[in-house]
């Protein structure tokens, strides 16, 4: 199994050597055989272990564990606990998607602020065959059930090509300890009932089943990538964006064969979900219209027209240079510092000669885009933002973005945009702060 993953990572993540590298770390034997393979191939590593305090005694055991562990084996390790039952309930979560938010959140959070290069999972094959079966059970099209992305920004997931037996079987050669999660054992999740029951059926039916996925979805990935392409391809012959409205030409659309598949790839990433609708009124009357939370799609003689919804609140808050507290929209304090302390979330530290005031409040907008802290430089298009971090169509509406210059400086309560970021040149340092 080392030499496998010497020789997946020299193929596919050679850029990893020499970086720092955070372990997310449970303690169960998936994320204890990636801490002893990468311990033995000699990258720089630390761990790092969530307590969401949910098994009671047993969260703090597995947390005891982790410590123990770290402590013998001389690796940093970084230890945090979550209120996860409370937190689910404030903001109306399953219990699962509050410890993936905190889970994320936080490991994030290290990363800024700890200088680390790249988050490391262990998520392997049978990971990915679950998530393939929960997708496919609630209806998905191509990009559902291209299943765990290998690389996802910062977040690498290195044990993807291993199955749960090629581990289970290194951990046992090898004498690695564990902590076995009661929680798995029960049949409470969609997740668990489709390992105990279904996968194990897939299996017996074919006894290369694990193979014969993997070669599924490499294919499915192929057949994604290639329709994103011709997407953009069609898109950039039949749509024109004029002000802030895109403009469909109907007569070039229905001359393709399949348009209909265009349109769902258009679309989806505006939440519409109609797609029925949708597909009428192609040839519906003038005037008519489908909706989705935020998007109007218009039929207007030859074209469709898709526009946004008018916002309960268009307003632009300004903040002008010297102001030390905004209290609408919301409550943030500015003020200037002398050095940097922890950030986190509701906290930044920007380059005050970077800024162009005054500096404006506002919602963010399809089609907004920023330069995310920690991605080295690259654009991001913000409704993606939100989409990796799964967040509601509630919480989108009530997410807002400070600029300066119509660029963004930070997407409030989440994450700050890398131009404005502090460098060892910056004379004036600004801390901003959600209170």
């Amino acid at each position: 199994m080392l030499s496998k993953l010497e020789n997946h990572l020299s193929a596919n993540f050679s850029f990893l050597k020499d970086k720092k590298l955070l372990l997310a770390t449970s303690g169960g034997v998936d994320s204890m055989v990636m801490v002893d393979l990468f311990q033995k191939m000699n990258f720089n590593i630390a761990m790092a272990h969530c307590n969401f305090q949910l098994r009671g005694l047993e969260s703090f055991n597995d947390q005891n564990f982790i410590e123990e562990y770290a402590e013998t084996n001389k690796i940093l390790v970084f230890i945090t606990q979550f209120d996860t039952e409370n937190f689910a309930k404030d903001y109306k979560l399953s219990t699962q998607v509050a410890a993936r938010t905190l889970r994320y959140d936080w490991f994030y959070e290290l990363l800024e602020t700890k200088k680390y290069d790249y988050l490391l999972t262990a998520h392997h094959l049978d990971d990915n065959v679950e998530t393939f079966l929960i997708n496919l059970t609630r209806g998905t099209g191509l990009d559902g059930l291209t299943g765990i992305p290998e690389r996802n920004e910062k977040i690498i997931r290195p044990l993807l090509i291993f199955s749960r037996n090629e581990i289970e079987d290194y951990a046992k050669e090898n004498n690695i300890k564990w902590r076995e999660d009661s929680s798995n054992i029960s049949d409470k999740y969609l997740r668990n009932k489709i390992r105990h029951h279904i996968v194990p059926i897939l299996k017996e039916l074919n006894s290369n089943f694990l193979n014969s996925f993997q070669k599924t979805q490499n294919y499915l990935q192929e057949a994604q990538n290639m329709a994103e392409d011709a997407s953009i391809m069609i898109y950039q012959q039949v749509a024109k964006e004029i002000g802030n409205e895109i403009h469909f030409d109907l007569k070039k659309l229905k001359q393709l064969p399949n348009y209909k598949s265009y349109l769902y790839q258009w679309f989806s990433e505006y939440h519409f979900s109609a797609w029925q609708d949708i597909y009428d009124l192609i040839d519906a009357q003038t005037g008519k219209q489908v909706l989705s939370n935020d998007f109007v799609l218009l039929k207007n003689r030859n074209f469709l027209i898709l526009s946004e919804k008018n916002k309960l609140d268009a307003n632009i808050y300004f903040i002008k240079k010297n102001q030390k507290e905004v209290k609408i929209p919301l409550n943030i304090s500015i003020c200037k510092v002398n050095e940097i302390s922890e950030t986190n979330l509701n906290t930044i530290f920007v380059d005050e000669d970077k800024l162009q005031y005054p500096l404006e409040i506002k919602k963010w907008q399809e089609g907004d885009i920023f330069k995310p802290f920690g991605m080295d430089g690259k654009s991001k298009k913000v409704s993606k933002f939100f989409k990796d971090e799964k967040l509601s169509i509630l919480e989108k509406q009530n997410i807002w973005i400070l600029c300066s210059d119509n660029q963004i400086v930070w997407i409030i309560g989440m994450r700050q945009d890398n131009r404005f970021k502090i460098e060892t040149t910056t004379k004036n340092t600004l801390k901003i702060a959600l209170q």
